[in-house]
């Protein structure tokens, strides 16, 4: 009777956490994680992956090919919400809940090999990260590559960062101005001017 009484009280209490942060925080994506979460969060997730996946080492040695390849991909796939430089202060990376992640810092570069490559191929719940993973070899070579590139970014110089804008997925309103601007130079008509407000949802990961 009292481990039904204390299970109870447990469940009582986790409610009413529950309900008081729901409370305090609203559930709005527009504050950033306080401290406590972010440490929390972090806990969770190291203690959800296994130890092997931990210790995997990455089977593509860094070379100038493999981070040119992942620095690509990562520009057509991730720089939206991580930003060209992995800074994560874009309009998508700073409207998630958590804000995408400085993946500069330690907190992303103290990661294992086999940590990021884990997540970038899974995704991480209750995150805006998705699964990146197509089951096929291919896809895990790209996520290997990737890891090679996040371990570059600490060190992007301005080159890198100039190739990689123009990697980056165009908008509809770009690629349109593009066209007209094409039109022009053959002797067309003048390009319509870009309008000077744009939505502030726009763009995918």
């Amino acid at each position: 009777m009292r481990i039904i009484v204390l299970a109870v009280l447990v469940v009582a209490f986790a409610i009413a956490v529950v309900a008081i942060y729901a409370r305090a925080t609203a559930l709005t994506a527009r504050t950033a994680p306080s401290d406590i979460e972010a440490r929390l969060a972090r806990f969770v997730r190291s203690f959800a992956v296994s130890q092997d996946v931990k210790d995997r080492r990455n089977p593509v040695a860094a070379s100038d090919e493999v981070v040119a390849e992942g620095m690509a991909h990562y520009a057509d796939h991730c720089a939206v919400c991580h930003g060209n430089d992995g800074s994560g202060d874009t309009e998508m990376g700073r409207g998630l809940f958590p804000r995408a992640p400085d993946m500069r810092l330690p907190a992303t570069q103290s990661l294992s090999d086999g940590e990021l490559f884990y997540i970038i191929e899974n995704g991480v719940r209750f995150t805006g990260m998705p699964a990146w993973s197509a089951g096929t070899a291919a896809s895990e070579t790209s996520s290997w590559h990737l890891v090679q590139f996040i371990r570059h970014l600490p060190k992007v110089t301005p080159d890198e960062l100039t190739r990689m804008k123009e990697l980056n997925p165009r908008s509809p309103e770009e690629i349109r101005q593009a066209d007209e601007e094409e039109q022009f130079l053959r002797g067309g008509r003048p390009p319509a001017p870009t309008p000077s407000t744009t939505s502030h949802h726009t763009g995918a990961h």
